[in-house]
């Protein structure tokens, strides 16, 4: 039986699990900081081994943004700490600085919708879809996207979402489509006209439109 489905801003539940790094509970692992849980169908695939590559070597990224990563595999501890070895050479990696958790009886992978029913192992089992969650500081869900197994996923997506999250978390602004770090920014229609000198000091524009509605409107980002 699957779990209940999560949605964004809900707590996001704790676990303890088996991981490369040892046994962990999940909320004692985050400490203060934010997390991103993804899963993988299984170990020694080959599109899982590009993604840990990636993930591994983008450690400095999610550190600087105060964001742990932690993967999860329905394979075994052993399993996994093998499988590391193949990822670093694949990935010319000097180490490997984040643990995968082991969900061999899909304990976790059920508990959070994780299972793809498309694509099944030898054994006839589901396998683990490429999902992402994003947990914030206060372990409240504020991303999650499910992959197909057989899509890689866009770490350099994942890591825009994640900019956005934390400068919209606390500035009155939207990101527009395709917005990159440092990119013009969308103000809230919820700001009045007359608190946008003391928010965006340096200015808005506002885009005219054929409605003649003023809710477009464009500042630098704060």
């Amino acid at each position: 039986m699957s779990g209940k489905s999560l949605n964004i801003g809900d707590q996001f539940p704790n676990f303890t699990a088996d991981t490369s790094e040892g046994h962990i509970d999940f909320y004692d692992w985050m400490q203060d900081s934010c997390a991103i849980l993804f899963s993988h169908p299984a170990d020694y695939t080959p599109v899982c081994t590009t993604e840990l590559a990636r993930v591994a070597a983008l450690v400095p990224e999610f550190q600087r943004r105060g964001v742990k990563p932690i993967a999860l595999s329905c394979d075994n501890v052993e399993s996994h700490k093998g499988w590391i070895e193949d990822i670093k050479s694949f990935g010319k990696l000097s180490s490997f600085n984040y643990p995968i958790i082991a969900d061999d009886k899909r304990e976790l992978a059920l508990k959070f919708n994780m299972l793809d029913k498309d694509e099944i192992n030898a054994e006839g089992i589901p396998l683990t879809c490429r999902a992402v969650f994003v947990v914030d500081d206060k372990k409240k869900l504020r991303l999650s996207i499910l992959y197909p197994a057989t899509t890689g996923r866009n770490f350099d997506e994942i890591l825009r979402v994640i900019d956005s999250l934390q400068l919209t978390q606390t500035k009155s602004v939207a990101t527009p489509a395709d917005w990159k770090q440092g990119g013009k920014c969308m103000v809230l229609p919820t700001v009045k006209a007359e608190d946008v000198p003391k928010l965006f000091p340096d200015g808005i524009e506002t885009i005219e439109l054929p409605s003649g509605k003023s809710y477009l409107r464009i500042t630098p980002q704060p």
